[in-house]
């Protein structure tokens, strides 16, 4: 495993162990809850729920930590540690927002995800399946582990089902909005306006630029005033 894909299943891994001690004050506390969000400030809530798994199914985690490693070494590879980390929590933030987002609509078939927590790192993953499908199309994965797929069919599909089973949702559990909000932030982040994303770049580059000259005492010109005292 590449570094920052051990650190996201060793973090995952360890808060699940302390799940298994203490279910109640995990999920309370670090679960996503559109109720506490919005009334308790829990704002923290909406990049921790990334972390927390049911103690009630082993297999939850499994396959998300399977996935987290399956997408994410060859993106990080691609794009390295940091451009990972920030596309991973992105992807799982933006599925998190959308879920209280969803929450707060006044549909009978949205009270439940209003009030019943979301824990799991699924809303990245779905995040991490687009960027694999976008930028290795032709790659093959095998379809309910029987029928060899590309990346870019895998990820319709995938899509597709996040949609409908999103439509068709009642909080009965599976967060369906955030597998399909992280679909939708990945895309918007990987194929949104060009100019928006290199004037953040820029932005960020000019910051690191003055934090360094802040940091070293760089001045501009400093080589030729101290010329010109010499000469004086």
């Amino acid at each position: 495993m590449t570094p920052a894909v051990r650190a996201i299943v060793f973090a995952n891994v360890g808060v699940f162990l302390l799940t298994l001690i203490w279910p109640t004050a995990i999920i309370g506390l670090f679960g996503l809850s559109p109720r506490a969000v919005i009334h308790d400030l829990r704002i923290w809530q909406v990049a921790t729920y990334l972390f927390v798994h049911s103690p009630q199914s082993l297999m939850h985690i499994l396959f998300n930590m399977l996935a987290v490693w399956m997408f994410g070494v060859d993106l990080e590879r691609r794009w390295g540690a940091r451009g990972f980390l920030i596309y991973y929590f992105v992807t799982g933030i933006g599925a998190g927002v959308t879920t209280v987002m969803v929450g707060l609509l006044p549909f009978e078939a949205t009270r439940g995800i209003y009030e019943i927590p979301t824990v799991g790192a699924s809303g990245a993953v779905y995040g991490l399946l687009v960027a694999w499908a976008v930028i290795f199309p032709a790659r093959t994965i095998l379809f309910m582990l029987m029928f060899p797929l590309t990346a870019r069919v895998y990820a319709l599909i995938m899509g597709a089902i996040a949609f409908y089973a999103a439509l068709g949702s009642s909080g009965s559990g599976v967060a369906n909005f955030a597998h399909l909000g992280g679909l939708i932030v990945g895309w918007l982040y990987l194929k949104g306006p060009r100019d928006l994303r290199l004037e953040l770049r820029y932005r960020w580059s000019k910051w690191r630029m003055a934090r360094l000259r802040r940091r070293f005492d760089v001045h501009a010109g400093g080589r030729r005033d101290d010329w010109q005292d010499r000469i004086h």
